[in-house]
């Protein structure tokens, strides 16, 4: 029986029955502005290419404007060996994205295509193989937006005909080949996908799991942190239930390996193995649980964002932002605005914090500027267009796919559905009442499902809030409106808007999923001026002293962690320059402010 492994998107391991390399390194690349490639045939090996970097943002790489800001199509290619022990298996390629859309194609061969650019692109490529001789991987990628994709935008052509892109949000539209490939090997049988459910109980924990596999006999095993089996059952379906359990706690992680096992007519064929956390999430009143205790979210909300690299997976920048992040104090932070490389998540079930995963529903206004746009009124008709459909259909697959991918970490828990998109018309709340059901048909642990929304959505005027488990606020009074010589009316407008919010009597926690001012490191001034760094710090204090009012503020999470490049404009300096720390990850004088809050 062969299974087709396009659907099974586990992170790749190495065992006894299956097995990978990697295929980073320096790549083929060829622009293709005039979309000549198919009619050429370039899938069959490009020539006239130039080397570039995998993984890699191309944008940062170049000194020339026109690549640097390339829209449309592009390709990729490298060659490789099928290693000799890798017969009678089936063979894969695995990519942790490919950004925006892509079409996979082995030795001419097209395998399969791929919409979204932030989660895995997975291809059998068994059938076009040469066993024997080198094999040609070519890929071909588009970073066109449109109103039916994930992010949201246009594309515009210049009087020259050059491409360019117009997103409604606020970071620099990198593509590429951004995270680790792989070329991997698994047994014909095998086992495809699992999901977990820990409930606790007053000395024990049980893990529940099920597995999705071959036809065969599943053996599971949870060993504890000395490699020590601590629980064991067999069938496709099952319980473990471990005495006296470590519980994933935040910020105090202690992680189990799940190791499962597939046998087939009584002969081992397939084996799994990957860190498991107990813990529980629940929303209950105005507090965020976890293992039945109340947590307060402390952190940020962040982007895959650093010099050079764009959006280029890198494990030292990862390490960085994680002690960066724990010298802070903070124990949470927010994907925003796509699901991140699956090794975040990894260290951050490895330290503890939680995450807030988020699929890739930003730009939801039709608005270039839609930053400064949301908090003045602005409304722009946008679930009324004819593209919703579509953007609807990516929407609900891209939720899909995040679940899929991250919902065996211990570290999420909660989905982020979209960030401020227009929510105060009845067309907005009949569209996300359908992405939200497809949220919680798709998470067996059902998590927490919440969205970040803008000033626009007012405690009388949103449509969509009333769908979230709890509710996550982008909020910039003091910056985008009542700033500069206005800020003291910011404390007003401010307070105004959360005794609005309480008078509901929603009983749910609140969130602040992004607060922060522009600021430049070389800027100081006695009294404080906007841009400076005094100004960042007497906000980031007024915000604080408000949150501490409220009850049901439960969670504060700063925009942003660090600086991070977007398109260029009249209201940025290089990019966003909100960050507590700079691109280059170094502290601002509001590190030390928000340290201290947080101790």
């Amino acid at each position: 029986m062969v299974i087709i492994m396009t659907t099974s998107v586990l992170y790749p391991v190495s065992n006894s029955y299956r097995d990978n390399k990697s295929l980073n390194g320096l790549w083929q690349f060829k622009f293709d502005p005039q979309k000549v490639g198919p009619a050429e045939h370039w899938e069959r090996g490009l020539t006239d290419t130039i080397s570039m970097p995998v993984p890699g943002s191309f944008a940062d790489l170049f000194t020339d404007r026109e690549s640097r800001d390339y829209t449309g199509d592009f390709w990729y290619q490298t060659d490789f060996y099928v290693p000799r022990d890798w017969d009678e298996q089936t063979l894969l390629v695995r990519f942790g994205s490919l950004t925006h859309r892509a079409v996979i194609y082995c030795n001419g061969v097209e395998i399969t295509t791929h919409e979204g650019g932030f989660l895995p692109v997975v291809a059998d490529i068994t059938a076009a193989v040469n066993a024997v001789t080198v094999n040609h991987l070519v890929i071909k990628l588009n970073n066109e937006l449109s109103e039916a994709t994930l992010p949201v935008g246009t594309t515009k052509t210049l009087p020259t005909g050059r491409l360019v892109a117009q997103p409604y949000f606020d970071f620099f539209n990198y593509a590429g080949i951004q995270r680790n490939v792989w070329l991997m090997t698994l047994p014909k049988q095998a086992i495809t996908d699992f999901d977990t459910v820990t409930t606790l109980q007053a000395t024990t924990a049980t893990l529940q799991y099920h597995v999705q596999s071959a036809t065969g006999t599943i053996t599971a095993q949870l060993c504890d942190a000395d490699g020590q089996v601590v629980a064991e059952n067999t069938g496709v379906a099952g319980k473990l239930v471990v005495s006296n359990p470590h519980l994933w706690q935040v910020r105090h992680a202690y992680l189990y390996t799940l190791k499962l096992q597939l046998q087939v007519a009584g002969q081992l064929v397939d084996a799994y193995q990957t860190s498991i956390g107990l813990r529980t999430v629940a929303v209950h009143g105005e507090q965020i649980l976890i293992n039945d205790e109340p947590v307060y979210l402390k952190g940020y909300a962040k982007h895959e964002d650093f010099d050079v690299l764009g959006k280029a997976f890198n494990w030292s920048i990862v390490k960085r932002d994680f002690e960066c992040m724990k010298w802070t104090n903070a124990n949470c932070f927010r994907t925003s605005h796509y699901p991140y490389a699956e090794e975040w998540y990894q260290m951050a079930d490895a330290e503890g914090f939680l995450v807030i995963d988020e699929v890739p529903a930003v730009g939801m206004m039709q608005s270039t500027q839609n930053f400064a746009d949301a908090g003045k009124g602005k409304f722009t008709h946008f679930f009324e267009t004819p593209t919703v459909p579509t953007l609807k259909h990516n929407h609900i697959t891209q939720v899909n796919e995040m679940i899929q991918r991250d919902k065996n970490h211990p570290c999420v828990f909660a989905w982020s559905l979209f960030n401020e998109p227009e929510t105060t018309s009845t067309e907005a709340a009949t569209y996300f009442k359908d992405i939200f059901k497809a949220a919680r048909a798709a998470d067996v642990q059902q998590r927490p499902c919440t969205g970040a929304f803008e000033k626009n959505s007012q405690p009388d005027t949103c449509q969509v809030y009333p769908l979230c488990d709890f509710i996550c606020l982008n909020r910039y009074y003091g910056w985008y409106i009542n700033s500069g010589e206005s800020f003291d009316e910011a404390t007003v407008a401010f307070k105004a808007e959360l005794d609005q919010w309480q008078a509901k009597h929603l009983h749910k926690p609140f969130v602040f999923s992004e607060f922060g001012t522009d600021n430049l490191v070389t800027e100081h001034k006695l009294p404080s001026v906007m841009w400076s760094q005094e100004y960042q710090n007497e906000f980031l204090q007024l915000y604080f002293d408000i949150f501490d009012e409220y009850s049901f503020i439960q969670g504060e999470l700063i925009w942003n962690f660090a600086d991070f490049q977007t398109n260029q404009g009249v209201l940025r300096v290089n990019g966003n320059r909100k960050g507590i720390f700079t691109r280059e990850r170094q502290p601002k004088d509001a590190a030390f402010l928000v340290k201290k809050r947080w101790e």
